[in-house]
């Protein structure tokens, strides 16, 4: 399993719109094959970094769900809106490993 980290900057007075564009991916990204974990808009500090973030089989995994999430009608929409409105600025994606699994648990007494 993998983790996909997508970061963005995004034009700070246009938040409403990449919130929009996070919860078609709430819907597109899961039936599509992957698992969302969430996307995360600014709150506190900077009002410009936002993330998406997902877990995925394999690499391979992934490049097979990215054909199908651009052929998803709500998929392709989703990626017409961004590019028509340009609240992302800039996009960046790195795939993480969860190395530190299984957690310990805090047992308390």
């Amino acid at each position: 399993m993998i983790t996909c980290f997508i970061r963005y900057q995004i034009d700070p007075f246009n938040k409403e719109a990449f919130a929009e564009y996070a919860r078609n991916w709430g819907q597109a990204i899961p039936r599509n094959g992957a698992d969302l974990i969430g996307y995360f808009a600014p709150h506190e500090g900077s009002a410009t970094t936002a993330y998406g973030v997902y877990n995925i089989e394999s690499l391979a995994a992934y490049e097979a769900y990215r054909a199908r999430l651009a052929a998803d009608p709500l998929g392709r929409d989703n990626y017409e809106f961004a590019k028509h409105e340009r609240f992302i600025l800039k996009e960046d994606r790195i795939f993480l490993k969860n190395v530190s699994a299984p957690h310990a648990k805090l047992v308390l007494p």
